[in-house]
């Protein structure tokens, strides 16, 4: 457990955030105070964080302790920049807001195919599925007239889950750190 006078290692998510001139020099106050090499600030932002905001630690000293994560752009250069679309950003954004569990927005759950013998066989050699009993219907005469079965209708691919890409990599810049005893 950290004790309450010593700082520890946090990520700050100002993404979207707004602020006045104000409250960027009480954030330039806040980091100053808090982040250190061991104790590092991990800071997301992007082009919608408010440009007082963005101006507290725009001018920052890269050994500090705080590094900046989000996607660059010709008004915003990060140290760590990542390829995220905005619209992509702002529905991970979002989604924590909505209830969506941090642990599913950092590593999202996923469905492994499965792939079973049985029915790989069935597919496979169709004389041999268990639906036939091994008996297979005799070959159909050419002569017969073509009947098209409509195939059922395949399952909608479930939605990809939604990831905070930056806050996926502030958490494993985090571990990493904690991994290589820097902090």
């Amino acid at each position: 457990a950290a004790s309450p006078a010593r700082p520890s290692p946090l990520v700050l998510d100002l993404r979207y955030a707004t602020g006045d001139a104000g409250a960027g020099v009480a954030l330039a106050a806040w980091l100053k105070f808090h982040a250190a090499p061991r104790t590092p600030v991990l800071l997301l932002a992007n082009t919608a964080t408010s440009p007082d905001l963005r101006a507290a630690f725009a001018q920052r000293d890269r050994a500090t302790g705080l590094i900046v994560l989000g996607s660059a752009t010709n008004e915003f250069e990060p140290d760590i920049a990542l390829a995220v679309e905005p619209a992509a950003d702002r529905l991970a954004y979002d989604a924590l807001g909505n209830g969506v569990a941090l642990a599913t927005l950092i590593a999202p759950p996923f469905e492994k195919i499965r792939n079973d013998e049985a029915r790989l066989v069935a597919q496979r050699l169709p004389e041999h599925s268990p639906s036939t009993n091994n008996y297979s219907e005799p070959p159909v005469p050419p002569t017969a007239p073509m009947v098209s079965i409509p195939a059922a209708a395949s399952p909608a691919a479930p939605p990809l889950p939604v990831v905070d890409v930056v806050l996926q990599r502030a958490v494993h810049l985090h571990r990493a750190l904690l991994a290589l005893k820097k902090l």
